[in-house]
């Protein structure tokens, strides 16, 4: 049963949790557009959209967490097209999920992508190399439960690909790190082991990396369109717009996603991107150390002796302070930034009655 929908990765889990809703069908959500969605049944790709449950019944949707995304698994009402839109009416759980903070002000998760096996995190070896960037991309996947592996492309525009290698390697313990070129398929051999038959990966990573490209060659024809580098910074212009599920012709499954200029972190798992950090943590004199100038301070002594970079780190303090905002609203949110600035709200007015003394002075 399913045969053709198991190709798109189906499995006995996702299709005995759609037995449970009786005269609806599983599904796979292959994109979105706003508010209209194409998915694939079994009999092919329908349009789609939400029932009004998604719009109306707070009980059962909370957030945009709850909407569908691309590569969930969804039971919707019909198996063809012929009737108009297919209506979504339940969104199966997920096993795996991969998310952002929302873009803007309202402190909401975006989704990503869902269901996924193995997230590639692409980043190129010429102006787009950032490490702290890699960094913030591993919390998130650690987080997602997919296998993160870091893909670094565009090998052919960079003459030390081997340090880049060293480099990322250093910050991304217990990751597999493949260096490739598109361009010339160099690597490409050690992307498609990963991909199995029924299993789904998703591309991320920064406008222009060559994630496109990448699954053009993946999929032995030029389907997602690209553009040529930029001469003035070695960047692509990014041309996808959407996230889309796309069978490979191994079996595989993949999701392109756009070029992501800002990813704020709404959830990471720092215990498993900063492990190095963590380890040392545990060695420190005190329980409640704040790595700054407590005696007997690990993390401070592994810095001091060039065994931990300074600068990963800060990136570390910082991806905690961004996770720790999580889910506070504008008051909370508020006071937390003063803390960390200031310690408390009785410190920052200490500090700025000597601010406005000093300033009398100078006057």
């Amino acid at each position: 049963m399913y045969s053709e929908l198991k190709k798109y990765g189906l499995t006995e889990p996702f299709e005995r949790e759609a037995a449970i809703y009786e005269g609806l069908f599983p599904a796979r959500v292959s994109q979105q557009h706003r508010d209209l969605y194409k998915v694939i049944g079994e009999s092919g790709e329908l349009n789609a959209v939400v029932s009004g449950k998604f719009a109306y019944d707070v009980h059962d949707v909370h957030s945009q967490l709850d909407f569908p995304a691309v590569g969930d698994f969804v039971a919707i009402d019909r198996q063809a097209s012929d009737s108009g839109n297919a209506v979504i009416h339940h969104v199966l759980p997920r096993k795996s999920v991969f998310t952002r903070k929302a873009a803007g002000t309202a402190n909401d998760e975006q989704v990503i992508a869902a269901n996924i096996d193995t997230v590639f995190i692409c980043m190129s070896l010429n102006a787009d190399f950032n490490l702290r960037r890699a960094e913030r991309y591993l919390a998130i996947a650690w987080a997602s439960r997919a296998t993160p592996v870091i893909v670094l492309t565009k090998s052919d525009l960079c003459g030390d690909a081997e340090s880049r290698l060293e480099e990322v390697s250093s910050v991304a313990p217990g990751v597999d790190v493949i260096v490739c070129s598109s361009e010339n398929a160099d690597g490409l051999d050690s992307v498609k082991p990963r991909i199995l038959p029924g299993e789904t990966i998703a591309f991320i990573g920064s406008s222009g990396v060559g994630k496109s490209t990448l699954i053009n060659r993946l999929l032995g024809e030029d389907v997602l369109v690209t553009k040529q580098i930029r001469e003035n910074d070695d960047r692509g212009r990014h041309t996808t717009t959407h996230r889309q599920l796309i069978l490979l012709p191994g079996g595989g499954i993949v999701i392109d996603t756009p070029g992501m200029r800002e990813l704020s972190l709404y959830t990471g798992d720092l215990a498993k991107t900063f492990e190095d950090i963590e380890e040392l943590s545990r060695q420190c004199k005190y329980n409640d150390c704040s790595h700054t100038s407590e005696p007997g301070c690990a993390v401070r002594q592994a810095i001091e002796r060039r065994a931990l970079s300074e600068k990963r780190f800060e990136n570390y303090l910082k991806l905690r302070r961004e996770i720790a905002y999580d889910g506070l609203n504008s008051r909370q949110l508020e006071n937390e930034k003063i803390n960390h600035m200031f310690g408390s709200k009785a410190e920052m007015k200490q500090v700025f009655k000597q601010i406005k003394r000093k300033k009398q002075k100078w006057n």
